[in-house]
């Protein structure tokens, strides 16, 4: 799915995350405009947000299931590249950021806008919250090498690790969390996030980064 700006996609990708049981499911490049909260037609809630104008990039949503979306105590429209929403429970707060940054080709001011950005929301997040940084990082990260242990785990994808990949990492290592996306086993075709239009080219650039000290809970 490359956009949910066509005609019948949104309820396709619902229809698809209620087949596999997803609670909360972060979307990039949604290719929605302006921001907001809407109820799907099957009950699930939807917030987003995207450009102020018609162009039709980038942007990001969060589909909660009905469940889920009971639990939504506040959210906030960031950018085209960030959403963020604040989840309560009995348990545990929990905060999930949903992004969609730069790709690997942009210019490096436009990376480094983003990621300060994203730095100052997440320093605001209380640091007992379960904090979920979910998206389309545009990041290959590879193999675990020296020093990454406990950052990147054992299962990334085969590869070098790209410009965007270096500063995911160090993101990560900066915020104490855990790229929980390379620490499961699969086999390397159920690895990468990413295929080429031609079906000739595989990548892992989605990732979910969870704070370290919850990773266990994942």
């Amino acid at each position: 799915m490359r956009t949910m700006l066509s005609v019948g996609k949104t309820a396709q990708i619902i229809a698809e995350m209620t087949r596999y049981g997803i609670g909360i499911l972060g979307i990039s490049e949604c290719r929605w405009s302006g921001f907001g909260r809407l109820k799907a037609r099957t009950g699930e809630t939807i917030i987003y947000s995207g450009t102020d104008d018609d162009v039709h990039q980038s942007g990001v949503a969060i589909i909660m299931s009905k469940k889920v979306a009971q639990c939504l105590d506040s959210w906030r429209p960031i950018s085209d590249r960030i959403v963020e929403a604040h989840f309560f429970s009995r348990f545990i707060k929990t905060t999930v950021i949903q992004v969609y940054p730069p790709t690997n080709e942009a210019d490096d001011e436009v990376k480094d806008d983003f990621y300060e950005q994203l730095q100052k929301i997440v320093d605001e997040v209380p640091r007992h919250d379960m904090l979920l940084v979910i998206g389309d990082w545009n990041a290959k990260v590879g193999e675990q090498q020296l020093g990454d242990e406990g950052i990147v785990g054992k299962f990334g994808m085969t590869g070098e690790r790209s410009d965007n990949g270096e500063r995911f990492v160090s993101f990560c290592a900066l915020n104490n969390l855990a790229i929980a996306s390379t620490m499961f086993p699969h086999k390397e075709i159920h690895r990468y996030t990413w295929t080429s239009p031609n079906g000739q080219y595989h990548n892992q650039i989605d990732h979910v980064a969870v704070r370290s000290n919850f990773k266990c809970r994942m």
